[in-house]
């Protein structure tokens, strides 16, 4: 493991029975990155991010986090699904469900001690949710529950945060706002984000991977060729702006 190095994935296939689901992927990501992923429905990017955690063992390749293999990295590394079911009506407050994200290291039947409860705190404050921390979850707007979820995903203090569709339930009036905590947060933990929007890739990452099965491209978004991104959806892509002068919008 080189210094500063987070995942090394060489060579990896995924497959689920005959099916092919990433083929022959290679890349490598350092502290500090923030690499957005973008292709196509059934691309295989969520089985991507299972790959890196542990859950979807490759059937060639290897994956390391953290020098290690992923089911004994799994400690620095907090993940935000696309789709987390809840009861809604159920009186959980933002702290609570924050302090969830202590339970790998507490164990199911330990009980939380102030420790717990300064980091989860601190967590909320990091999202801007700490002044509703006793509020009911189910009473937040969707972007307000993806905060508190991300939220959970830091108390544990990880090296490493995934991210799978993070703007999917955010109001697009918020979304900016929603980026810029995200940019905040990659100056202290390194970020994957799997997004469909091109647009918020463009602008907000500094790492862009193209996937379609297989990794069309990997590397810096003003490097990226749109023949690339063509090729990883399989169609013509019309780019309305990329990098920084899609900022520009911000005024509109």
């Amino acid at each position: 493991m080189n210094d500063g190095e987070v995942l090394q994935l060489e060579d990896v296939w995924v497959k689920y029975g005959d099916n092919v689901v990433l083929e022959g992927i290679t890349f490598t990501l350092y502290e500090g990155d923030f690499l957005g992923i973008i292709g196509p429905n059934g691309g295989g990017k969520t089985t991507l991010l299972k790959a890196i955690l542990g859950l979807a063992a490759p059937s060639r390749g290897t994956v390391k986090v953290f020098g290690d293999a992923p089911e004994n990295s799994r400690r620095h590394i907090g993940y935000v699904a696309q789709k987390i079911e809840f009861d809604q009506d159920f009186p959980l407050s933002l702290l609570d469900v924050v302090l969830m994200g202590r339970c790998s290291s507490k164990g199911l039947l330990r009980r939380y001690d102030e420790s717990d409860v300064v980091s989860a705190e601190e967590a909320l404050k990091k999202v801007g949710m700490y002044e509703c921390r006793d509020a009911q979850v189910g009473a937040l707007s969707g972007g307000e529950q993806k905060r508190v979820f991300i939220a959970r995903a830091l108390v544990s203090m990880p090296r490493l945060l995934m991210l799978d569709e993070p703007s999917a339930s955010i109001d697009a009036a918020y979304l900016e706002e929603f980026y810029d905590l995200l940019k905040r947060l990659n100056e202290s933990v390194t970020i994957v984000m799997v997004s469909h929007d091109i647009g918020a890739i463009s602008t907000h990452v500094k790492q862009i991977a193209c996937l379609n099965h297989k990794l069309y491209y990997h590397g810096s978004k003003e490097d990226i060729n749109p023949e690339d991104i063509e090729r990883t959806y399989s169609c013509p892509v019309d780019l309305i702006a990329h990098g920084v002068p899609h900022r520009v919008l911000r005024e509109h």
